[in-house]
C-alpha cells in the first residue's frame, strides 16, 4: 500500500500561505529565519535569490519532509483533506512543535473533533498573534473537518 501524498487542494494551501518570494528575507514569524521561495529555510543566507523554477523543486523536498512527519507521527486513519491540512500544519510548525502537540495527541486518541479545535491555538507567533496565521489554521481546520464521513451534525 502507497503512503498517501498532499493533494493539489493541500499543496495550494502551502502555497497561498507561504507567499513566494524570490529574494531572501527575515521571516518574523519564525524568529527571523532567513527565508525564500515558498517557505523554505534549510541553507537560506542573506542575498540569495532564487527561480520560481527552484522554489518549485525546493517546495517539493520541504513538502516530502512534512509528509514524513505527518506518515510518522499519526497512528489513526485520515482521509486526504486531514492529511492535507496535517502536512500544511507540519510544514509551517516543524517536528517538534508537531510532535509534542496536543492536536497530535487527541487526533492519536481518535478524537478527530478535539484534535480539529486545536488548529486555532497555533495563530501566535512569540506571543503575537498573526492574522495569516488565523486564515492559514481556519483553512486547515475546514480541509481537516469537512470531508465525506466526517461527523458535521456536531457544532464546531
Amino acid at each position: 500500500m502507497s503512503k498517501m501524498k498532499i493533494s493539489d487542494k493541500g499543496l495550494e494551501i502551502v502555497k497561498k500561505s507561504e507567499g513566494l518570494r524570490l529574494k531572501a528575507y527575515l521571516d518574523t514569524k519564525t524568529g527571523r529565519v532567513w527565508t525564500i521561495g515558498y517557505g523554505h529555510t534549510r541553507g537560506v543566507k542573506q542575498g540569495m535569490t532564487c527561480t520560481v523554477e527552484q522554489a518549485e523543486r525546493w517546495l517539493k523536498e520541504d513538502i516530502v519532509v512534512a509528509e514524513k512527519i505527518v506518515h510518522t507521527r499519526v497512528k489513526v486513519p485520515l482521509a486526504q483533506g486531514a492529511f492535507d491540512a496535517l502536512v500544511s500544519f507540519a510544514f509551517n510548525v516543524g517536528d517538534p512543535q508537531f510532535s509534542t502537540s496536543t492536536l497530535l495527541r487527541l487526533l492519536n486518541e481518535g478524537d478527530y473533533i478535539g484534535a480539529s479545535g486545536q488548529f486555532e491555538r497555533w495563530i501566535y507567533d512569540n506571543g503575537k498573534k498573526y492574522d495569516g496565521l488565523v486564515t492559514r489554521r481556519e483553512e486547515e481546520r475546514q480541509e481537516f473537518i469537512f470531508y465525506p464521513g466526517f461527523i458535521h451534525e456536531r457544532n464546531f
